[in-house]
């Protein structure tokens, strides 16, 4: 993708990866577009970084999916890069009280919604690029997030998918493949010891001008490009104290 010039729609973007590329997408010079649940993050973000257009959109709740992509369509008709960054995360047991319940939140936020956004912004005429934020544990589950963890397997096929149909569309389909970084997904202090985003954004950054369409960095670069063996061996790294 060009690195400049766009009019780019993040969701989740007022924290962690996703205000990172905001941050990031504003210094290239493009106009940037974040929603998010939190009206009070979307503000802090706009303070720091007053060319940012805001909206507050549940994508959890259809019709708030709906909604975003019609007010978009209206005043945003130009938009042309989708990133559907957006995701929650709960630690948990299959038998922990209300499992069903945080689960069915996690496939709303992080399955239903990006696919039915990309449903939608497909539709808009200049539409060219869509990045979707998958994750190393596409590759290999961590059993604390056992949900998250197959959610986003789901979302890394369903990507490899969408790279192939939306060719005949011109429309270039990018998978972005964190691993954990230090942000508060699944809860604040959690990943403390995690790379800092902005080591991940620059890396990334570099591979899009590069031209790629994996972008990797560290577990995830090593698990993206792992056999069989190499999986079994992260999974038992992973979960020997699971549980």
């Amino acid at each position: 993708m060009k690195l400049t010039g766009n009019k780019i729609l993040i969701t989740g973007g007022g924290s962690g990866i996703g205000l990172g590329l905001t941050e990031r997408f504003i210094q290239e010079n493009n106009t940037v577009i974040i929603c998010g649940r939190r009206a009070s993050a979307l503000e802090e973000v706009a303070t720091r970084f007053p060319a940012v257009i805001t909206r507050v959109c549940d994508l959890a709740v259809e019709a708030e999916r709906v909604g975003l992509y019609n007010w978009v369509a209206e005043h945003h008709p130009d938009v042309n890069v989708l990133v559907n960054n957006a995701g929650i995360q709960h630690w948990m047991k299959i038998d922990d009280p209300g499992f069903y319940e945080r689960a069915k939140t996690e496939i709303s936020t992080n399955i239903e919604a990006p696919v039915h956004l990309t449903a939608l912004f497909v539709q808009l005429a200049s539409l060219d690029t869509i990045i979707n934020v998958t994750s190393g544990l596409s590759f290999v589950p961590f059993t604390k997030v056992p949900v998250y963890s197959a959610t986003k397997a789901f979302f890394h096929s369903f990507t490899r998918s969408a790279q192939y149909l939306l060719q005949s569309r011109n429309i270039e389909v990018i998978e972005m493949i964190p691993p954990a970084l230090n942000t508060d997904l699944g809860g604040k202090g959690l990943h403390d010891a995690a790379p800092p985003v902005s080591d991940f954004i620059n890396a990334i950054f570099q591979q899009l001008k590069d031209g790629k369409t994996a972008l990797t960095f560290g577990f995830s670069e090593a698990m993206a490009k792992a056999g069989p063996e190499e999986v079994t061996a992260a999974f038992n790294r992973l979960n020997g104290h699971a549980g």
